[in-house]
């Protein structure tokens, strides 16, 4: 009776609930999934079909069987046929079931003689000759068959997991039972391990259980720390990290480019907030601790409004936190940024086939830049352990340096590009030392793990260092360092959207301003006229468009955007020339009177009028060779409120990890980016909002506040094991 009580009478329950309501649902699950799979399969099958047709110009209806014949090989394809214009089964392969009609043309699931079908109507444009629909008919006997199986598994899966979950349960409880009187004896007897009297006469166990009480504190308060999963994450929430588990440390922020510019212009000093996703991560936490913020100073008038230690106090507005900014010379600018940043490392990371260029006076100069910005730091800091944010390529050797100088500082490092295999690393002639420089950091952050494992494979190929590849460890002379990925994002929601026109309003603007007619779609591509963005594989990629599908010439222009930069350097220089000979080439062959193909504009443009673009756009064609992370993608993703839109994005961007709902392609490869330019254009409105709401939730969850907070959370966690392990040390020596 009692076996029957704990055993069989739950296991009896479970797979009665399993056979009457998990199957079912499972069945009903099965269906829709086989349903939309098969739907896609025909009008796979149905296109191709239809450019067989086309290409067989003028077959007659003895050709078009054949072909039906051939298609209708495929072992679950059933048949397929031809409904005229006027409903009427004109051509059909020879198991084409005979009770199947022309008058429905929506997608259905039919039960025939022949068995359950799915049935598929696919209308027919491109063909002068045929107009109509294709009928594609699935057979779905498979689909039963599956079914079947799968609930002979789930029963058999639940019946063994019930049955040692219930005899586990019975085991342990039996055991628990007797480990509790067992001890509840001991208890009475007083002769337990920790009795009063074991306890007292035990002067080395006194020492170890106090350590171990400390360690516990200090573990559930690490564990306190919250999860940053489960936070919304905003400006606010960086403050109350920075407030609850940093509090009272201070934080300096290092980064080749300030937060604020000063310019002069007509006479009077201006205040110019660059456009950048990492003024807006990190201005947040300068505003909540009252920072110092460590970068050059660029701006015309940067000098006139600094005090005599080179600070400025910042918003101007409701001053918070102070920039110290840091002058260059011309040689050092073109010698460390131009030339050893843009023109070495730039190149060696991206991977573009664009040759890197290393000079030692590049090197050199690299070299005493980064002394000077890592000296401001140090004199910056006004406590022995100071928490220190470093951005990116820029300052590669800097961490190292601040290490040397406050030895009990934690230093972040965020290196924004991608990191190259060791293989290609290994060109690099300072390749040693710029590692070094980097695994003076306590923390080194990428935008994904893929570039983490490159950078640890450099590290073990280069240098002497123990390496745990499980928890991404690194050990340097007595120094450890972490390697975490941090993909970084963009604001949610954007402030820019606040301020532009509704999407209806920007499609009318965007469209008057470019001489666009109502009836053409557009795509959108931004970016800076670098050679790592893809750009001219992009033009490529819409001259193929037209050649694959004449029908979209005049009925489709691709608006690029495209802001010179670097222009200091011949590389770019060469590059916007050619930019723009491929789009005037495209334009001189697809061309009308009233209508471009490629509408190129080579000009800056603001973050307010990107956006208007973004919003009047009916795709976004992201095509980077090479990228970190990409944040024009999250940007037209924010943009569209309307949830319509489709973005296409290069498997080459760190992105494309994180937005699996876009098209991603090889933007090597050309056809393959035409056709995705095709599928973009003909999608269903229902698909498009389907993909865009998927992938919007993913950027409004994991923005940029998160990026930045998780890494203040890591830093958190290194500085309470670190004071743990302090004290436990001084306890000891105690």
């Amino acid at each position: 009776m009692k076996l029957a009580l704990r055993f069989i009478l739950p296991l009896l329950f479970l797979l009665s609930l399993i056979a009457y309501v998990i199957l079912p649902l499972v069945d009903s699950l099965t269906l829709q999934w086989f349903q939309k799979d098969l739907a896609l399969r025909a009008k796979l099958i149905a296109r191709t079909i239809e450019s067989t047709i086309a290409q067989n110009r003028g077959s007659d209806k003895e050709s078009i069987v054949n072909i039906f014949e051939e298609f209708a090989k495929d072992e679950r394809l059933l048949a397929v046929g031809f409904c005229n214009s006027e409903n009427i089964l004109e051509v059909h392969s020879s198991r084409f079931p005979p009770r199947l009609l022309c008058k429905d043309k929506s997608e259905t699931l039919q039960y025939l003689t022949e068995g359950p079908v799915h049935v598929m109507y696919y209308p027919v444009n491109s063909i002068e000759s045929m107009k109509g629909d294709l009928v594609v008919v699935h057979d779905m006997s498979f689909v039963q068959k599956r079914s079947k199986l799968s609930q002979y598994y789930i029963l058999l899966f639940f019946f063994s997991l019930t049955s040692v979950l219930i005899l586990m349960t019975v085991v342990i409880a039996q055991l628990s039972w007797r480990d509790w009187m067992k001890g509840i004896r001991a208890l009475i007897k007083s002769d337990g391990l920790f009795s009063l009297k074991s306890l007292k006469t035990s002067s080395e166990f006194t020492h170890i259980a106090k350590d171990l009480r400390l360690f516990v504190r200090e573990l559930e308060r690490e564990r306190k720390i919250r999860d940053e999963s489960q936070l919304s994450w905003a400006p606010f929430t960086l403050k109350e990290i920075l407030q609850k588990e940093l509090s009272g440390d201070e934080i300096l922020i290092l980064s080749n480019r300030e937060p604020y510019i000063h310019t002069k212009k007509n006479g009077n000093i201006e205040v110019v907030i660059p456009a950048s996703g990492l003024v807006t991560a990190l201005e947040p936490i300068m505003r909540a601790c009252s920072g110092t913020w460590i970068a050059h100073g660029s701006g015309n008038a940067d000098k006139e409004v600094v005090d005599k230690n080179d600070h400025v106090r910042v918003p101007p507005d409701n001053p918070s936190y102070k920039i110290r900014r840091v002058w260059l010379s011309k040689e050092e600018e073109n010698g460390y940024y131009y030339g050893f940043s843009n023109e070495g490392l730039w190149p060696l990371c991206h991977i573009a086939h664009t040759q890197p260029i290393f000079r030692t006076a590049d090197w050199e100069m690299y070299k005493a830049v980064n002394e000077k910005f890592a000296k401001a730091v140090i004199e910056e800091a006004k406590t022995p352990n100071p928490v220190i944010l470093i951005q990116d390529y820029h300052f590669a050797l800097a961490p190292k340096l601040i290490r040397e100088k406050l030895p009990n500082a934690t230093i972040i490092t965020f290196w924004h590009i991608p990191w190259p295999n060791a293989e290609s690393f290994s060109i690099c002639p300072w390749r040693e030392e710029i590692l070094q420089g980097l695994l003076g950091s306590s923390i080194l952050g990428f935008h994904t793990r893929f570039h983490c494992n490159n950078f640890i494979e450099a590290a073990d190929r280069f240098l002497e260092c123990r390496i745990d590849r499980d928890s991404s460890l690194i050990s340097y002379r007595r120094k450890i360092t972490a390697i975490e990925s941090y993909p970084i994002s963009i604001e949610w929601a954007p402030e820019t959207l606040k301020k532009i026109p509704p999407v209806y309003q920007c499609k009318s603007d965007i469209r008057m301003k470019n001489n666009i007619s109502v009836g053409t779609m557009i795509g959108i591509g931004v970016d800076r006229l670098d050679y790592t963005k893809g750009i001219i594989e992009r033009f490529r990629a819409v001259e193929r468009l037209f050649e694959l599908f004449p029908e979209y010439i005049g009925k489709f222009t691709f608006i690029q955007i495209a802001a010179p930069t670097r222009s200091a350097i011949k590389q770019y220089r060469y590059f916007e020339e050619e930019v723009k000979g491929i789009a005037r080439e495209i334009n001189a062959k697809y061309s009308s009177e009233n209508y471009a193909p490629i509408i190129l504009l080579a000009e800056h443009h603001g973050p307010m009028e990107v956006f208007e673009y973004f919003r009047a756009s009916d795709l976004c064609f992201v095509s980077s060779l090479h990228d970190g992370m990409n944040l024009v993608a999250k940007e037209y993703i924010s943009s569209k409120e309307d949830e319509q839109g489709v973005l296409i994005l290069s498997q080459f961007t760190g992105a494309s990890k994180e937005l699996t709902e876009a098209l991603v392609v090889n933007p090597y490869d050309i056809d393959q980016c035409a056709r995705a330019i095709e599928v973009a254009l003909s999608m269903p409105i229902s698909e498009q909002k389907e993909r865009m709401r998927s992938m919007r939730a993913h950027v409004q969850e994991n923005n940029v506040f998160r990026w930045a907070g998780k890494m203040l959370i890591d830093a958190a966690k290194l500085r309470h094991r670190k004071r743990i392990l302090e004290r436990i040390q001084r306890s000891n020596l105690e």
